[in-house]
């Protein structure tokens, strides 16, 4: 059981006669964290947007498991890959921190393409995501997001393998595995909600692995369990991430949270800068739900 901070309840600074608005009530809680906060915000229903160095590239961790995803369902489109194609877990690839195959599956163990992809979302699965780029290639996915202009989003290397497969080896020592700005991330999702990667069959899929992602720490932290989120997080010492749709009453909100240089570096569950992440949409939803439907 993590540790709840205290609430803060911004909305109690301002006069009475005065509605809280996104910047009132998120640009403290930046200015409180112990590390760097970059912030993109919003409905995609009204448009309102929130920006907080929304450009500013910084690491994704495992965040950029979403942007390889994309790719796999585009690969598919174009007939390079199956979803139904079998893959093989072997000893020799798995690597260790998040995910499940390492720990409780054997060497020689089979799975569509498909279920390698569920679980390098759902669970974050370091291996799951090495072999999926192995099937669809390390550079494939920068490739797709330069020629859509998403040029400071990029896949640096294969997951704990910076040093034997990295692109690019100054950003791998500087960002690790990947890195995105916050303004880009929610673009990307907005393609998603709008059904533009392939069509809304494959989004609709797809925002089904996301909506099954077991990170409870950071964006869905403080939210009631009756709000749905579709979203993807990642994990360093010294970054926190987290991205996706969160589903309210007045519409859909792309959030993407990126921290980084935080002091706090532990991996507790009271990570302040996971801490800042379930705040911060906490803020985001209570904002919303004042809207009118």
């Amino acid at each position: 059981m993590h540790v709840i901070a205290p609430i803060l309840c911004l909305t109690m600074l301002l006069p009475p006669d005065r509605p809280a608005t996104l910047p009132s009530r998120i640009t403290p809680l930046i200015a409180a964290h112990r590390g760097r906060v970059a912030v993109a915000v919003k409905h995609l229903g009204t448009g309102e947007t929130y920006l907080h160095d929304a450009d500013e590239e910084m690491p994704t961790a495992s965040l950029i498991k979403l942007m390889i995803m994309l790719e796999v369902y585009l690969q598919v489109a174009e007939g390079r890959v199956k979803l139904s194609d079998t893959m093989t877990l072997r000893k020799a690839d798995m690597v260790p921190g998040s995910g499940i195959l390492k720990y409780h599956f054997s060497d020689g163990a089979t799975f569509p393409l498909r279920d390698v992809v569920r679980l390098m979302i759902v669970y974050s699965d370091n291996t799951a995501t090495n072999m999926v780029l192995d099937r669809i290639g390390l550079a494939s996915t920068n490739k797709r997001l330069d020629g859509w202009g998403f040029t400071k989003t990029k896949l640096n290397a294969k997951v704990f393998l910076g040093e034997k497969t990295s692109l690019d080896p100054e950003r791998t020592k500087k960002f690790g595995l990947g890195s995105t700005t916050a303004r880009e991330t929610i673009l990307l999702l907005e393609k998603v909600h709008k059904g533009e990667i392939v069509n809304s069959a494959v989004c609709k899929e797809m925002v089904g692995h996301m909506k099954k992602c077991d990170d409870r720490l950071k964006l869905k932290r403080f939210l009631p369990d009756n709000i749905e989120v579709a979203h993807k997080s990642g994990t360093v010492s010294d970054a926190r991430t987290d991205a996706g749709i969160i589903y309210l009453p007045s519409g859909p909100v792309a959030i993407c949270v990126l921290t980084a240089k935080n002091e706090d570096k532990s991996f507790k569950d009271d990570n302040a800068a996971n801490i800042v992440i379930g705040r911060i949409a906490q803020q985001v939803v209570e904002h919303f739900s004042m809207k009118k439907k």
